[in-house]
């Protein structure tokens, strides 16, 4: 399926009265949706063709803060504009807002009117632009779990994110009774979502009490990272619409599991072939294949910011808990962080267990392809096989264990510097080293329930 409104749709339910909002919108650097909500009327005539933002918007921390030390914008430099320039081909009706419909922008810069290079749909693109010189396409998914709560998003902030409750009590994976719990909210998602034209294939209960996941059908890397972020942003509103609060942080609670993003990923000729298959080699992984991985390897420690952007994000790797702790790789084996699936089939891929449910999908599928290619311009050989229990592998190559080890790594990555620019990785280091410097001075209500007394 593709987003499922033309522009010609569009006017004509404009002009019959069943669309009279449009939104503009563009993912930030955490992968969320920032724009503007159009009188549909205004952006047939003209918004279609482009409107503006404060330059800021893919400059700042989660908390929206204008945080110094950016070289694209600051205050020296006034916080000038972009240009959003919508995506015609990414618009569509969104059936959980009454007469809405929505359509995803790309970022130029106000004078140049090139595109602005980090912003996250540019990062993919360049990517996908350098693969498509080798004639070769992707095919991606990225999976999504999350956790339900009863109460609302309003009810948690006013009780300061304490005594929350996950919609269901217990361990809910494939669990029908379970999810029946919450299956009010989970098929108003699946049906919202396959009526704004998503490819939902399934929700399901994961591995926690109130952890559900839900799974859309595999597409090129760009069409999945922009139905990635839409299916964020539809899972919050129609929770929001419900009285129904979610979370994508990778661990809400120490004693929770975690909430992975696991992305598949496989390289197709442009006449549709499958360039990872090699009926005659070992797992039906074809030389391409080989390399690919053992790029992915090989620059595994370069590329984990991308796929881990938070303090938050480091808690969830944690031996016996289906997160990785290993970045080595293994034919259907869930304890390591590179999962072939699929062995011995035209469908044979590489499954990076690394991302949290945090990650934004622009950047992670932006990197995972930069390590391939990197792997296969080197002709890289692939390493042996792990077998066995990855978490009791300590000789092997570990994934960094904290936001500091991963930002060190990013940051000396002559490959991503190499494949993405100076400027794209100089940004995100400053937005990686200000998470860091923003945590580090705060205090937490660990120290001072464990200190205010006891100390």
């Amino acid at each position: 399926m593709k987003p499922n409104l033309s522009f010609d749709e569009l006017k004509t339910q404009v002009a019959d009265g069943r669309i009279d909002t449009v939104i503009a919108a563009f993912p930030d650097m955490q992968g969320r949706l920032m724009g503007k909500r159009f009188h549909a009327q205004y952006f047939v005539d003209s918004a279609w063709e482009e409107t503006h933002c404060c330059n800021y918007l893919i400059a700042t921390d989660l908390e929206m803060e204008t945080v110094e030390g950016y070289a694209s914008t600051s205050w020296e430099s006034g916080y000038g504009d972009y240009i959003m320039r919508p995506d015609m081909d990414t618009l569509r009706v969104t059936p959980w807002l009454e007469g809405t419909a929505m359509v995803l922008c790309d970022l130029l810069d106000h004078h140049t009117h090139d595109l602005v290079p980090h912003a996250p749909r540019t990062v993919l693109k360049k990517q996908l632009a350098r693969l498509a010189d080798y004639g070769l396409k992707t095919a991606s998914a990225t999976e999504l779990e999350f956790f339900v709560f009863r109460e609302s998003f309003d009810a948690m902030r006013d009780k300061g994110y304490r005594d929350m409750t996950p919609i269901s009590a217990y361990n809910e994976d494939y669990h029908i009774f379970q999810t029946t719990k919450e299956e009010g909210l989970m098929r108003q998602i699946r049906n919202g979502l396959f009526g704004a034209g998503v490819a939902v294939e399934n929700t399901k209960g994961e591995a926690d009490a109130g952890q559900a996941e839900i799974n859309i059908h595999y597409a090129d890397a760009l069409s999945m990272a922009d139905t990635h972020v839409l299916v964020k942003n539809a899972v919050k509103e129609i929770a929001f619409l419900n009285d129904r609060a979610v979370t994508f942080l990778a661990k809400w609670h120490h004693d929770a599991a975690g909430s992975s993003s696991h992305i598949h990923q496989s390289l197709w000729t442009e006449d549709g072939k499958p360039a990872f298959f090699d009926d005659s080699a070992p797992h039906g992984m074809s030389e391409l294949m080989q390399h690919y991985l053992a790029g992915l390897l090989a620059h595994a420690s370069e590329v984990t910011y991308f796929l881990a952007p938070y303090i938050n994000s480091y808690k969830r790797f944690a031996k016996g808990t289906f997160a990785p702790t290993k970045a080595i790789w293994s034919v259907d084996n869930r304890t390591a962080g590179y999962r072939v699936v699929a062995p011995d089939t035209k469908g044979v891929r590489v499954e990076c267990r690394v991302g949290g449910s945090d990650l934004n999908p622009y950047l992670a599928l932006a990197a995972q392809l930069a390590a391939g290619l990197a792997g296969i311009d080197a002709k890289q050989k692939l390493e042996p096989e792990f077998s066995g229990d990855a978490y009791n592998a300590e000789a092997a190559r570990s994934i960094p264990e904290t936001l500091r080890e991963a930002t060190v790594a990013l940051d000396e990555s002559r490959m991503l510097r190499d494949a993405m620019g100076d400027d794209v990785i100089d940004h995100y280091v400053r937005a990686a080293r200000w998470e860091q410097e923003d945590f580090d001075r705060k205090v937490t209500d660990y120290e001072v329930a464990r200190g205010f007394e006891r100390g």
